[in-house]
């Protein structure tokens, strides 16, 4: 079974946003980032692109399959 490993906490630090600051410049809930830096959700390639443009950080560095 892949194991999901989701870094986008530490990039979105790097940017100082808040969970809510970058849940609102991608369109979705703070609960939604909060799932996701939980490890407990999958984003969309949509939302995984979206967020990889506003923390300047390549999709592949911050979303991991094992």
């Amino acid at each position: 079974m892949a194991e999901f490993i989701c870094d986008v906490k530490k990039y979105r630090q790097l940017k100082n946003l808040t969970q809510e600051e970058l849940a609102q410049k991608v369109g979705v809930r703070r609960e939604t980032i909060i799932r996701l830096e939980a490890g407990k959700y999958n984003p969309s390639l949509k939302l995984a692109m979206d967020i990889s443009k506003i923390l300047e950080t390549p999709i592949e560095t911050m979303f991991i399959f094992k």
